[in-house]
């Protein structure tokens, strides 16, 4: 049985909905991986390795943190910049503190500006892989190593960054199972 006008145009049209709520759904996914994949809009690569060529030339790294408004901790660079040979593999510190009486989850996100280096920029292994949680009055020191990929002298744009900033910024999450409120009026039985 053939379709009619009016049918046809109703079956194309909940087909095109269809489709737009897929690709819609999607885009989310698919943009991350993009920026993973590229280092578009500052998202710096991962490397499971360091660099095996590491050069004379030189960068400066600086490195910012920022917490989301409803998060409750202080969060803040170890060392707010540091002078790495282009290859050589770096290791930077975050702090981290807890002030409240609750424990607490974060998550970091993260990017590198100026955006064009996100595709130079390699994290080895960094705090910001993984859900952080921190215990009332904790204090924590997180570790990120990375390097800038040796082919960033050779980019047409690359070649002219000079300084290369890290920046995360730690939202408050839910705490993983397994972990419960504090109730800081009942005993606890530590026999």
């Amino acid at each position: 049985m053939a379709m009619t006008g009016p049918q046809k145009t109703v079956a194309q049209t909940v087909g095109l909905v269809v489709v737009m709520g897929g690709l819609a759904w999607a885009s989310v996914p698919f943009y991350d991986w993009f920026c993973r994949v590229t280092g578009f809009g500052g998202v710096p690569g991962v490397s499971a390795v360091a660099s095996d060529e590491i050069l004379e030339k030189t960068v400066k790294i600086r490195f910012d943190g920022s917490l989301n408004s409803n998060m409750a901790w202080e969060f803040k660079p170890v060392e707010h910049e540091m002078e790495i040979r282009i290859g050589e593999t770096g290791l930077a510190f975050y702090e981290a503190y807890n002030p409240t009486d609750k424990p607490i989850a974060g998550q970091a996100s993260y990017n590198v500006t100026p955006y064009q280096a996100g595709g130079f920029f390699q994290k080895i292994d960094c705090f910001c892989f993984e859900e952080q949680v921190l215990a009332p009055g904790e204090r924590v020191q997180m570790p990120v190593s990375f390097y800038v990929d040796p082919e960033i002298v050779s980019d047409s744009e690359g070649q002219y960054i000079h300084t290369i900033t890290l920046s995360y910024t730690f939202y408050e999450i839910d705490l993983p199972e397994g972990y419960a409120s504090l109730d800081v009026d009942q005993p606890t039985d530590l026999n």
